[in-house]
């Protein structure tokens, strides 16, 4: 299960980037314009993704800053979002390549965000859940590419990234 989830953090890294990529491209009032996605824009939801990194990660390792609220803004200019994800996908990566086969196996506890309550659980089904959240809402700036520019965004199949790795 340990290499699943180094591939995963993996092609995490390489789809973000892929789709900074594209989302560079764009005007910055195309980034911040309401295309009718979850969080309204590409730059809202590729901020809510970055959010949700930090709140995880630091459940996870108890280090790190992340924001009080869930939809806090980050960075509003793309180029210091684009920065800011560049780094956490750095930190999950480490994070990750530093985990055993029984980490992902041991209970942790933690105060969830929107109420008093504590949460215990194994880490792998949470770690998991990181990584198909981030997936989910790629898709929804993904389609927010498409909405704004009429084109097709880059592929962000993970069967690209596979392929690219081990060829």
């Amino acid at each position: 299960m340990l290499a699943q989830f180094q591939h995963l953090a993996g092609y995490n890294a390489w789809a973000n980037q892929r789709l900074y990529e594209a989302a560079g491209k764009l005007t910055d009032e195309q980034v911040w314009r309401d295309a009718g996605l979850f969080f309204g824009s590409i730059g809202g939801t590729l901020n809510h993704i970055l959010v949700a990194d930090r709140v995880w990660m630091k459940r996870f390792t108890g280090t790190g800053d992340h924001p009080a609220t869930l939809n806090a803004m980050i960075h509003r200019d793309l180029g210091e979002l684009r920065a800011a994800r560049a780094a956490e996908d750095q930190r999950i990566l480490a994070y990750v390549a530093g985990l055993s086969a029984g980490d992902l196996e041991q209970a942790f506890t933690y105060r969830k965000m929107t109420t008093p309550d504590t949460v215990t659980s194994l880490l792998w089904p949470d770690l998991l859940h990181v990584f198909n959240h981030q997936t989910h809402h790629r898709g929804q700036a993904h389609t927010g590419l498409s909405i704004l520019t009429g084109e097709e965004p880059p592929s962000l199949d993970m069967i690209q990234y596979a392929r690219a790795k081990f060829s």
